[in-house]
């Protein structure tokens, strides 16, 4: 029988500093950075894995974008091999590699959000499996998954987001970064999952200037590099900002838009770039970016770098040395361009969003 993991408002942690260069700040660990850590080192030291990670060589490319290049070969050569991918609606096949299917040692704790009243008998509509992912990108590396037995499609729902929103509220660590890729986006199996993970390197993307499009809701346009919409929220409006997003998946799932989300503590939105002193103050919210982007089906090549959440956030993980030492900011903003919508595309796809969130 696996761990339960029962939470609730109150072990939201609103006080988090972002992290300062490479080093972050000393923090104690919350409740559940502490289970997710230690389930997961358990599950290295028993060899779960499909290899073993230990500390990633890791640069920060030159730049004002502040890539942060990582190689992990392995991750190329030993995963298991992703799910040919032939639509952004294809449905759930039960004799495809699955998430029911997976040792059940690999499940670190089962999440599930106690009710107001505080007596954890009313959780959520789906329980929400974690897990390990076998070949990590990153420490802690692991899964989350809305009850597998349901078997749904890799399409967001709101009980997911909101777990995901939830999820990077309940760490104190300003590294833990939560992320999706829809079919379509490089998503490997098509099971409802969702990425988490944690990275000690501060990401462009915590406090990259927004335009706001409907301020009053959270919603606003990114205006660094790559192009792409943010929603912001703080502890307490998890469930409000959830029913946003997947208001805008829904659209671009029904409108056969691929797209990618990344989950991040960071700066309230502002029209400016952050200063370093700024980067300094407590972070009390969540960043979540949505990057409508060019679909791409078949089989990925896995040793090529796959523009996905990661890539799209600013963490570029390399799969073989020589890209890895030779990749320039430049060379990394031509490959993702390839996979952004053009600005057309997007001006568009905002009229159109606006639309669908004011209307009830």
């Amino acid at each position: 029988m696996p761990i339960q993991f029962v939470y609730g408002n109150q072990d939201f942690v609103k006080d988090v500093y972002a992290n300062i260069g490479t080093t972050p700040r000393m923090v104690s660990a919350s409740r559940f950075d502490a289970a997710v850590q230690a389930g997961w080192a358990d599950r290295m030291a028993r060899g779960l894995f499909r290899y073993h990670l230990g500390d990633l060589q890791t640069r920060v490319l030159p730049g004002p974008c502040g890539f942060v290049a990582q190689l992990n070969v392995e991750r190329g050569t030993e995963r298991r091999k992703p799910q040919k991918i032939l639509s952004i609606q294809q449905e759930f096949n039960a004799k495809q590699f699955n998430f029911n299917m997976i040792n059940q040692d690999e499940i670190i704790f089962e999440m599930m959000k106690e009710s107001e009243e505080g007596h954890g008998s009313n959780h959520h509509a789906c329980k929400t499996v974690v897990l390990v992912n076998v070949s990590p990108l990153e420490f802690g590396h692991c899964l989350f998954v809305p009850d597998p037995s349901r078997c749904y499609p890799q399409v967001l729902t709101k009980s997911a987001i909101q777990v995901g929103v939830e999820s990077v509220l309940l760490s104190s660590d300003p590294g833990f970064r939560v992320g999706f890729n829809s079919l379509g986006a490089f998503a490997s199996v098509n099971h409802l999952h969702l990425h988490g993970y944690y990275l000690k390197h501060k990401l462009n993307i915590e406090s990259m200037p927004v335009r706001p499009i409907l301020p009053e809701i959270g919603f606003y346009t990114l205006m660094g590099f790559p192009a792409g919409f943010l929603f912001y929220t703080e502890s307490g409006g998890a469930d409000d900002v959830a029913t946003a997003i997947c208001r805008v998946t829904d659209f671009l799932v029904e409108a056969n838009v691929a797209h990618n989300l990344f989950m991040t503590r960071g700066c309230p939105p502002c029209g400016h770039t952050q200063s370093e002193r700024d980067d300094n103050l407590l972070r009390k919210g969540v960043r979540i970016a949505v990057w409508p982007r060019v679909a791409c089906f078949g089989t990925k090549e896995e040793s090529a770098l796959n523009i996905a959440l990661c890539e799209l956030a600013g963490h570029l993980p390399f799969k073989n040395k020589m890209d890895y030492e030779r990749s320039t900011e430049s060379h990394v903003i031509e490959n993702i361009q390839q996979y952004l919508l053009p600005d057309e595309d997007m001006l568009k796809l905002e009229k159109q969003l606006t639309q669908q969130l004011v209307t009830p």
